[in-house]
């Protein structure tokens, strides 16, 4: 009797944990490279909650777009803009409707010097620097923001041979941490922690003088299989992902 009441207990076991692997998926996303750190975290907690799994890789929006124009795996697009999902769309590549807005991107003026960088970015008109690192305006988005602040300035003429561009934000970051270039353009997620700085010195720009980097999501017809692939875009807009992504310093977007 005792026996087969084990036998039993073991084979549901056993049943439950084939249904556990049967149903348990892994999707493939492209993720912006100023997205690393809060979507390295979301994906561990979408592990936790759903039991499936995320496979990342970081890079710029631009570059992206021209791997899944070109064939590339994506299931799920994180791009640092809205026009990459669009462009992808008008492509015919994306899921209809599944494109939305999951951050609001803030650029900082960036330094690994501490005290460096005044809050104000005033340096960026005195000068005495040899280099000015920013992201590739026609890859990323944050690079195109960089461009639109120093216009805003009236000194792109003035800086422009001074330029260090990164093919994306994180290379951006790379030359600055590494004292390639002195100062930069870098997004506000790599250098926070706890509400602030956390190592360096910067001047978070204002809102109003760059147009408002708007992130979007978009499921790739790839992933329309993929039961990951729409739970992880689901789980994105979750309160415990969206808690994530404000404590790395973005906005959210307005429901």
């Amino acid at each position: 009797m005792l026996q087969t009441t084990l036998s039993r207990v073991f084979i549901t076991l056993a049943l439950l944990l084939v249904g556990q692997t049967s149903w348990a998926a892994s999707v493939l996303v492209a993720v912006a490279a100023n997205f690393s750190k809060p979507m390295t975290e979301i994906a561990a907690e979408f592990e936790k909650a759903t039991g499936h799994s995320a496979k990342l890789s970081f890079g710029s929006s631009g570059k992206f777009v021209s791997q899944i124009e070109n064939g590339g795996p994506f299931e799920v697009l994180l791009s640092a803009d809205e026009k990459s999902p669009q462009k992808l769309e008008q492509s015919g590549l994306t899921v209809p409707d599944s494109q939305f807005t999951y951050a609001l991107g803030k650029l900082v003026l960036w330094s690994a010097k501490p005290g460096y960088v005044d809050n104000q970015g005033k340096i960026l008109t005195t000068g005495g620097f040899k280099h000015l690192a920013l992201a590739d305006p026609k890859l990323a988005p944050y690079g195109l923001a960089a461009m639109e602040v120093l216009k805003k300035m009236g000194l792109m003429e003035k800086l422009q041979p001074l330029f260090v561009q990164g093919e994306n934000i994180a290379q951006t970051y790379q030359f600055i941490s590494t004292a390639n270039a002195e100062l930069g353009f870098v997004a506000l997620s790599q250098v926070i922690e706890n509400g602030k700085i956390a190592t360096g010195s910067g001047w978070i720009i204002p809102g109003d003088y760059y147009a408002p980097i708007r992130q979007g999501a978009v499921l790739m017809k790839k992933g329309a299989e993929n039961p990951a692939a729409p739970a992880l875009l689901d789980y994105l807009k979750s309160a415990p992902a969206l808690a994530i992504i404000e404590k790395y310093g973005y906005d959210l977007p307005q429901k």
